[in-house]
């Protein structure tokens, strides 16, 4: 049997004070909330609970919260560090420590999302395994795409891969769900992403902060793209290439 470590994961206790500070401001944080948002309710409108694993310092739950306030939230995370945050942002849900590749919880929940966590995880074909075991409807994902973009911003965020569109459609497959929905977002915005990235190749050279802490004309300039953006998917405008990739999966 896997035994949970916290040592296992590459990610660091201490990003989530930065992360906390920053993410409610960062155009990035608040248009990936804005998707997640709109797919939970688009494709599963009548659900009554919610389950997130890694759910960090809580930003999706306080926004899921705020926009659904009769829906069942549960958070689980492997830092109690993170869990610290989002108890500070999150007024009615369950916020477990607990690793994703082994949960102890039944299969309780209409839902379950993963946001930016299985790119983490060495294991995530396990994880996939596990959400499918304890969700009765369905799945929402959000990932780094294109292999192509990886840079030092991958490294020192301790991410395993950037996915393809293919690889996580078939993992997720695999596990059990039925692939309702892939689209990549961040696609206007793609050129400018290269352009970063290709530039930011060596993590020595990095300064993790800057990508988040930006210039507020910057940010603003980049939140009415994202915007625009959103409108057009929501609006059925599919587009294959993207800095990320939002998958909707079904049980059956």
């Amino acid at each position: 049997m896997m035994t949970s470590h916290r040592s296992d994961a590459c990610f660091k206790a201490e990003y989530f004070d930065d992360i906390y500070e920053f993410e409610t401001s960062n155009f990035w944080f608040q248009n990936r909330n804005e998707l997640i948002i709109w797919a939970l309710a688009t494709y599963f409108p009548t659900i009554d609970s919610f389950l997130e694993i890694g759910c960090g310092t809580g930003f999706v739950l306080s926004e899921i919260e705020k926009s659904m306030p009769d829906l069942s939230l549960t958070g689980i995370d492997l830092f109690a560090e993170g869990l610290l945050k989002a108890r500070q942002r999150v007024k009615r849900a369950a916020l477990i420590e607990q690793d994703a590749r082994q949960l102890t919880l039944d299969a309780d929940f209409d839902v379950s999302g993963a946001f930016d966590v299985l790119e983490h995880i060495d294991e995530d074909e396990l994880v996939l395994r596990e959400l499918f075991r304890v969700c009765r409807q369905g799945l929402l994902i959000t990932v780094p795409q294109h292999e192509f973009l990886w840079s030092a911003v991958d490294e020192y965020s301790c991410h395993k891969r950037r996915y393809s569109r293919k690889e996580l459609i078939d993992k997720v497959t695999a596990a059990g769900f039925r692939v309702v929905y892939a689209n990549s977002f961040m696609s206007l915005l793609m050129p400018v992403l290269a352009g970063q990235r290709i530039r930011k190749k060596k993590i020595e050279e990095l300064d993790p902060l800057a990508e988040i802490q930006l210039n507020p004309a910057v940010n603003g300039l980049l939140s009415l793209v994202s915007s625009f953006e959103r409108r057009l998917i929501k609006a059925g405008m599919k587009f294959p290439f993207g800095g990320s990739l939002l998958l909707v999966a079904q049980k059956n």
